[in-house]
């Protein structure tokens, strides 16, 4: 057993030292992923696998943003893409592309409705729900 887990750090150490990329270990994910049985898989060799991003929760949410009007606002060009939320009896808000870029999702409460604006920078399409 010693000898195995041993085998498999050298491995792990010899891929990121010399590929730069760490392989899938489902022996690791099972702190995040307690519920899921990793034996029902059709993967042999789980070397193969490769990180494809920043790991579960590596991408912070905005949580309760600022807002200003829009007359006072100079940082936001006429042309530059928003998502736009407008719910009635409520001023509109404008959430700006450049930041769901980076942080995904903003969690947000307009009036007293919890709302979650969420944007994938990878198909470039953006999604608002009730949470």
């Amino acid at each position: 057993m010693a000898f195995k887990r041993l085998g498999r750090l050298a491995a792990v150490v010899a891929v990121a030292a010399v590929g730069g990329a760490v392989s899938a270990d489902p022996s690791f994910w099972k702190h995040e992923w307690s519920e899921t049985d990793f034996s029902k898989t059709s993967i042999t060799n789980w070397v193969e696998i490769m990180s494809g991003g920043p790991p579960k929760d590596g991408i912070p949410a905005l949580s309760d943003p600022q807002f200003i009007r829009v007359g006072d606002e100079s940082r936001i060009g006429d042309r530059e893409p928003v998502v736009t939320v407008e719910m009635p009896g409520e001023l509109p808000r404008a959430y700006p592309i450049r930041y769901l870029t980076w942080h995904e999702i903003v969690n947000d409460q307009v009036g007293k409705t919890p709302i979650a604006v969420t944007f994938c920078p990878l198909c470039n399409s953006a999604i608002t729900f009730d949470r």
